[in-house]
């Protein structure tokens, strides 16, 4: 009898107390099983280490530059590069531990399937619930952002949305705001996309991550024209506190590798090239965020930020004066939002695609169509409820709950590589973090550090939320966990690994 028939027949005295379930751990052999599993549908592997580079580029280049940057700035002043590169090496330290990780456990779960592995049902529901919450946010997040700039296409024509349809209600510096159409748009088109085929929207955000490159590259290239260094003095005004506030407000911006260890399912060679694009992805991200954050200083002084909406396509228009280059550097932006929220919003639908899986959310989101390859109602159902938040939540606080979202699932990720070193060293890694666990250590205490300096705000919400979660495991996901369901013997012998 395999491991799902002995889940499908368990009964209600075979199930193990709250605290044995929570501790349970689903071996990797069985989550590679499940990603084999024909009753389910198997995704289709269609993915090299360029276009997991592409993926994990377009879901981070662009969101803390384009939507964030004129929020970030007040807080940390000319020292904003700073913050980027703090965050950048917060987000480093836990990178290594994604690849070490990812080429492992080659699966679309990330952080969740790592932790399943690792540290127990419990966690792994915890960081699953996280991640629920870190990609559906970021992505209403960045489609927020995508409203600034679509204004600033239409004053091109001398157009312009209404009030009521670029802000939703209690928005402070948009009274009358109702819904923001602009970002309801742009989830919806990611979402059709989406449902077409993963391989279709990887080709399409490929060429919108090269279009991303290209309007940042020639941004630098026109604020370098306006460069003067005593913009940077003082550079801490708001002091170290300053910097650190605002590496935790922009670390949702560093989502992306995490998205492309979604995609281990649908590589071709996840142990080999995992590894390579997680890595080489953070390289190229944290060098264009701080090249574009000293170019955006060295042109404007840090207090204009405070009153400026789409703060870089201003810029451009102030030094260029030419509408036609606003026109494009605009229209990009448009392009390089829709780019990240098509990656995220995949990486949401693969993590919900492996937790229905499992059990922990119901089966409907791991449903693949055998047409497209892809979990097409899962997909739907996402991005649907993602369009409503993102029309109606300002920007502020949906970006710091993903940033302790992302910190925390982080984290767990960097305790999942310490508990395997010393667990189990014998098990095959295709990528090794140096320094044994220093590396990781270093990563959980960063990701701890970094969760701390958000505000009370963020923590209440952040309790509301995993408290709702809690009381999902209980009613649902307990009840329905494939792992939990086994009788002592049957989960012996399936758990090889």
């Amino acid at each position: 009898m395999t491991a799902r028939d002995s889940s499908a027949s368990a009964t209600a005295t075979d199930r193990p107390r709250l605290t044995s379930q929570l501790l349970r751990r689903k071996s990797i052999t069985s989550m590679v099983e499940d990603t084999q599993d024909a009753s389910t549908g198997g995704l289709r592997r269609t993915f090299g280490v360029f276009q997991l580079t592409m993926i994990s580029v377009g879901a981070t280049l662009g969101t803390g530059i384009l939507v964030i940057l004129g929020e970030a700035v007040p807080i940390a002043g000319p020292a904003i590069w700073l913050a980027f590169i703090l965050a950048g090496i917060t987000a480093l330290l836990s990178a290594v531990s994604y690849a070490e990780m990812a080429g492992m456990v080659p699966v679309s779960g990330s952080s969740y399937s790592y932790s399943y592995a690792t540290l127990g049902e419990g966690m792994a529901w915890v960081c699953g619930w996280c991640l629920v919450l870190e990609y559906a946010v970021s992505v209403a997040a960045v489609a927020v952002g995508a409203a600034d700039y679509v204004n600033e296409t239409l004053r091109i024509f001398g157009l312009s949305l209404p009030p009521s349809l670029t802000a939703g209600p209690g928005v402070a510096d948009s009274p009358g705001g109702v819904i923001n159409l602009s970002a309801l748009i742009v989830v919806l088109l990611a979402t059709i996309l989406l449902m077409r085929g993963a391989k279709e929207s990887a080709v399409v955000n490929t060429v919108i991550v090269f279009v991303k490159l290209g309007i940042l590259v020639f941004f630098a290239i026109v604020a370098f024209t306006a460069f003067k260094a005593g913009n940077f003095a003082p550079m801490l005004p708001m002091g170290a506190a300053g910097v650190t506030a605002a590496a935790s407000s922009v670390f949702f911006s560093y989502i992306g590798f995490d998205a492309a260890s979604t995609a281990g399912e649908e590589a071709k060679n996840p142990k080999r090239d995992l590894p390579r694009a997680i890595i080489l992805s953070m390289v190229i991200v944290t060098t264009m965020y701080v090249l574009v954050a000293v170019a955006a200083i060295g042109a404007r002084q840090w207090q204009w930020f405070e009153t400026s909406t789409a703060p870089l396509v201003q810029i451009v228009h102030e030094l260029t004066q030419s509408n036609l280059a606003v026109f494009i550097f605009a229209v990009s932006a448009v392009l390089a939002i829709l780019s990240v929220v098509i990656t995220v919003l995949y990486g949401q639908s693969r993590i919900l695609l492996t937790m229905s899986r499992d059990g922990m959310v119901p089966k409907v989101f791991g449903i693949v169509s055998p047409r497209t390859g892809t979990p097409l109602v899962g997909t739907l159902v996402t991005g649907v409820l993602v369009a409503i938040t993102a029309a109606l939540i300002p920007l502020g606080e949906l970006a710091n709950a993903t940033s302790i979202g992302t910190l925390f699932a982080f984290c767990l990720v960097n305790v999942a590589v310490i508990y395997l070193r010393f667990k189990r060293p014998d098990l095959p890694r295709s990528f090794k973090v140096p320094f044994g666990p220093t590396i990781p250590i270093l990563g959980s205490l960063a990701c701890a550090f970094l969760m701390i300096n958000l505000g009370g705000t963020t923590w209440v919400v952040f309790g509301l939320w995993m408290l709702v979660g809690f009381v999902v495991y209980l009613t649902y996901s307990r009840r329905h966990s494939r792992v939990g369901a086994l009788s002592a013997t049957d989960y012996r012998a399936s758990h090889d690994d």
